[in-house]
């Protein structure tokens, strides 16, 4: 399949994980800080545009399309990977498995170029931790090699096999799973005890009913469960008919989580209207939030260069189908979806309008050429890596102790994307927008 289009259970302690993390990266308004310099370290005008120059509600109102468009498709590729999955349990076949397979690596291109969508809007991000949450401990939900171990110091329900278990009574915890519903994975399941790797529902709980555990380390090679973990009459690893009943109830629950955020993006809804309450400086500082953060600290740290320091194949995004080389690449497309206000649709129509790169290209042409040369810059080194991922060389192999290639491969793209935010800091100052802040990783090295 030709597909253009998060952080699994880490293998070091979160508390280890935990001391990668940094704080946010503060731009006071547009002085002082790196938010105020270029790439080449010059600084910006802070001169503040005339409102006449460019029709900046109309920006905000175009980005509100490109929104509800990207999780639309979202949805219907949702719903696509449902009857996908739905086949899978009903007729369980080497052929169903690859076709559910196909339509959940189909479903994350919408999806991830979503993600620019995240920072600033908190509707978006209160709600993404139910779609899109890693790391997750598997074994919460199914059977694990031994090598996963049997308990966790830092969390009661890390081999729970809620598959296994229809009741369970774990750290004075009780669980009646007897019956497995959306309900209960969203209620009941879903970071129990307060345990964030407790993922139950969204797109990477699908991803290992799927896949299975990827237990091929740095080497080449997905996850590997076989049809026969969905047939009654063939079962594999037990619980057959459970395992379909959780599979059923997560991609119920996913189509559900992503049709409220469809709705959240139209007139009335809550994303819109908490967008549209900031004003028009509120609204450019939202969106340029969103690059930012999801360039900086969340893919060029926590989801490239974090794998790369530990050399940790678990740290990878799409850790059980080795999809993440495509993960990266959409998230990169969809922060450049943001800024130049295009967005090409599953069906193929192209979706234009009034952008931020019209907005600065009116306003200051050098700067329009920076971030130009920026986004195709990262465009070469996501597509770099994508090239090695669909040779085989994907991204839990690029990051071995010793690959050298490897490892210039992601130092480039974690540099492009690090060019990149500093112009988008830029932009920021030269548009005079205040108290932004872009979300940071200590993974990456100091920035200047």
């Amino acid at each position: 399949m030709n597909r253009l289009p998060m952080f699994c259970r880490p293998m070091f302690s979160r508390l280890a994980a935990a001391l990668m993390l940094a704080g946010p990266l503060l731009l006071q308004g547009c002085a002082g800080g790196g938010g105020a310099n270029s790439a080449d370290g010059q600084r910006a005008s802070t001169t503040r545009i005339p409102s006449d120059v460019v029709n900046k509600q109309a920006i905000i109102q175009h980005y509100i399309v490109l929104a509800r468009a990207s999780y639309e498709d979202a949805l219907i590729s949702a719903r696509a990977l449902a009857q996908a999955t739905d086949a899978l349990i009903d007729a369980p076949s080497a052929a169903t498995l690859q076709s559910a397979r196909d339509a959940w690596l189909a479903a994350r291109v919408p999806y991830l170029q979503t993600e620019a969508f995240r920072f600033g809007n908190s509707v978006v991000d209160e709600w993404e931790v139910r779609v899109n949450s890693w790391p997750l401990d598997e074994g919460l939900i199914d059977y694990v090699a031994p090598s996963y171990g049997s308990e966790s110091d830092n969390n009661y329900f890390y081999a729970a096999n809620i598959i296994a278990n229809p009741i369970l009574d774990i750290g004075g915890i009780s669980v009646d799973a007897s019956n497995i519903t959306p309900q209960l994975l969203a209620e009941t399941l879903h970071e129990i005890d307060g345990v964030a790797a407790n993922v139950a529902t969204g797109y990477h709980a699908i991803e290992f009913l799927l896949w299975g555990q990827d237990l091929n380390g740095t080497a080449p090679g997905a996850g590997n469960r076989p049809y026969t973990d969905y047939s009654l009459s063939d079962c594999t690893n037990g619980n057959c008919e459970r395992r379909g009943a959780y599979l059923r109830a997560a991609t119920a629950l996913l189509v559900s989580d992503l049709e409220e955020m469809v709705q959240d993006w139209q007139s009335g809804g809550a994303a819109m209207g908490d967008l549209l309450s900031k004003g028009e400086d509120g609204g450019l500082a939202t969106m340029l939030t969103g690059m930012g953060s999801l360039a900086y600290g969340e893919l060029a740290g926590e989801r490239i260069r974090l794998g790369l320091l530990l050399h940790d194949p678990e740290e990878e995004q799409d850790c059980f189908s080795d999809n993440t080389h495509w993960s990266h690449y959409y998230d990169a497309q969809g922060i450049a979806n943001v800024y130049r206000g295009h967005y090409t649709r599953i069906d193929g129509t192209e979706l234009n309008g009034p952008s931020l790169e019209a907005l600065v290209e009116t306003i200051d042409p050098e700067l329009f050429v920076q971030m130009r040369v920026r986004l195709e810059n990262t465009e070469l080194a996501m597509r770099a890596l994508v090239d090695q991922g669909e040779a085989g060389n994907t991204y839990d192999v690029l990051i071995a102790s010793g690959n050298t290639q490897g490892e210039t491969l992601i130092n480039n793209a974690v540099t492009a994307l690090m060019e990149e935010t500093r112009v988008i800091e830029r932009i920021i100052s030269r548009l005079a927008l205040q108290n932004v802040s872009i979300e940071g990783s200590s993974s990456l090295p100091p920035r200047p």
